[in-house]
């Protein structure tokens, strides 16, 4: 179908947050067709132990799309055990250069409780400055209100919670139906 008819699954928003020696990944539940709401429970934010290692990741974009990048991303993660930014660098370069992984539409923040990167399929990996990273279509509404948090004596997840809370009242694709993980 033309992208015209087929309106396309739409929103989310992610927040990572660092403060206080811990690391808060909180994503909302909502999940939009075009003007729809098909379910308010999605569970975008994840846990995943590659080699006994914990690494926190949420995804904005398509949910089957993100999965395959989360499952890649648990593969460089067993090659390369505690060496999350390295793992992201390689992954990030084979969304880059494989032919069917460029073709997926999806953005990921990973921690592991020390480094917050965000990672793109344009071949970015990120460490955001001010210590947050915020994505999908509420993700510039959260993230300023998180980095105005930062400066108030919140911690990490009371500001991700906060942030998401106005992300969700100004963007019609995201919901106040949080999952919030910390690690640190």
């Amino acid at each position: 179908m033309a992208k015209e008819q087929f309106p396309g699954w739409h929103g989310t928003t992610i927040i990572g947050v660092r403060k206080g020696g811990k690391v808060v990944i909180a994503g909302d539940g909502q999940v939009s067709l075009g003007q729809t709401v098909i379910k308010g429970t999605a569970r975008k934010v994840r846990r995943l132990s590659p080699g006994g290692q914990d690494v926190v990741a949420g995804f904005a974009g398509s949910t089957a799309d993100a999965f395959t990048l989360l499952e890649r991303l648990e593969k460089k993660l067993e090659a390369t055990p505690g060496q999350l930014a390295r793992a992201s660098v390689e992954l990030a370069k084979d969304w880059r250069t494989d032919k069917y992984l460029q073709k997926l539409e999806a953005m990921l923040i990973v921690s592991d409780g020390k480094e917050l990167l965000v990672i793109t399929g344009a071949g970015d990996v990120l460490e955001p400055e001010h210590d947050i990273a915020a994505i999908g279509s509420g993700g510039n509404y959260a993230l300023a209100a998180g980095r105005a948090l930062m400066t108030t004596d919140l911690m990490a997840e009371d500001i991700a919670r906060r942030a998401m809370a106005i992300a969700a009242d100004i963007c019609v694709y995201t919901n106040g139906n949080l999952t919030v993980e910390t690690i640190g």
